[in-house]
């Protein structure tokens, strides 16, 4: 008996979506079934080039299609379409060209937010993501350190032209300002900007627009909330039990505020010597996997300390584009992959099931 797509298809059902726990023809992942003869050709289209599973999942569709009588050769090409997150609440609108908005927080300063951020932009963008990074933390804006970058913002249309750097397009009130000039602004203030720079930049079509909050539990994560919709927060501690304390506080924040919390990344976790290569547990260790495990939200993995990271930090060469070989370049891409990951499920969820601000 011939081969057919019905057959092909059928095979393929038993491959299944480790994170959305559904076969991938059910999904709509396959694409472009072809049959010759005994050589089958097909597309699996994931929802993430970051996917962590995609060479695994590939290897299951071919050894499943190969086990079909008949079947000579089989050929899996592995692509990838980010999906939008759908909104739950009309009057929060997408960012025009932006799939889906990240915001990276903390409940405290000084715990590496800002360098979890830039560098998970970065990791986002090097696994094949259109990524752009804008810095709301307005009164400490680092990223442009962090990146090497300088302004004026250009303008085009009456809309702020982001300059692009490592693959990424980036907005900060860093730009406007000089490295003395503090902002003393209120919360109007802050919400205008805020505003702006979600609605009034040429983002340009993005997968991920990763989003630097400022520490703490203020009125710039509250504008962010009120103005676009927000596929989810990251909250970013250190071990130690202050930090935990307050990252406790930000996750029920975003909760509060109907944000889908994708995860907890805990940073400076522990310290490698470069010389005997002892781990040394400087300021605890698990603290932030112990948060998460306690409050049901994932654990996107931790960060060591790292004198090349902070080298690379102050002088504009972020670790992941330096050396992307490095352990913790290799620790931000598997937390990138993570971050991709919870992105899908929510997407997919809130698909399916509206999110609710909790009461």
């Amino acid at each position: 008996m011939a081969l057919d797509q019905a057959q092909v298809l059928r095979a393929l059902a038993s491959v299944k979506d480790p994170d959305l726990h559904k076969d991938i023809v059910s999904l709509g992942f396959v694409k472009d079934v072809a049959i010759d003869g005994g050589r089958v050709s097909c597309t699996i289209e994931l929802t993430t080039p970051a996917c962590p599973v995609k060479d695994q999942m590939k290897e299951q569709a071919r050894a499943a299609v190969m086990a079909l009588p008949g079947v000579s050769s089989v050929d899996v090409t592995m692509t990838a379409r980010v999906r939008t997150a759908a909104s739950p609440d009309a009057d929060r609108t997408h960012v025009p060209g932006v799939k889906n908005v990240i915001a990276v927080g903390a409940g405290k300063g000084g715990v590496g937010k800002t360098t979890v951020a830039v560098n998970l932009a970065l990791a986002l963008a090097a696994a094949g993501s259109r990524v752009g990074l804008m810095d709301a933390d307005i009164y400490g804006p680092n990223v442009p350190i962090m990146l090497g970058l300088s302004g004026p913002l250009a303008s085009d249309d009456g809309k702020i032209v982001p300059p692009e750097k490592h693959g990424l397009r980036v907005v900060s009130i860093g730009f406007l300002t000089s490295d003395e000039s503090p902002l003393i602004w209120r919360g109007p203030m802050l919400h205008s900007v805020i505003r702006q720079f979600l609605l009034d930049v040429h983002w340009g079509e993005l997968d991920y627009l990763v989003v630097d909050l400022p520490p703490g539990t203020g009125d710039v994560a509250l504008s962010l909330s009120q103005t676009a919709h927000i596929a989810g927060a990251i909250a970013v501690t250190s071990p130690q039990r202050v930090a935990v304390a307050d990252t406790r506080r930000a996750v029920v924040m975003y909760q509060k505020l109907g944000i889908s919390v994708l995860g907890l990344v805990e940073n400076m976790s522990y310290f490698v010597c470069p010389s005997c290569r002892h781990e040394s547990d400087i300021f605890g260790r698990g603290g932030g996997q112990r948060l998460a495990e306690e409050m049901g939200i994932p654990f996107l993995g931790g960060i060591p300390i790292s004198e090349r990271l902070r080298e690379g930090a102050d002088a504009g060469a972020p670790l992941v584009i330096a050396d992307p070989s490095s352990p913790v370049a290799k620790a931000f891409a598997s937390v990138a992959e993570q971050t991709a990951a919870q992105v899908s499920i929510q997407s997919y969820r809130s698909a399916v099931i509206p999110l609710k601000p909790v009461s």
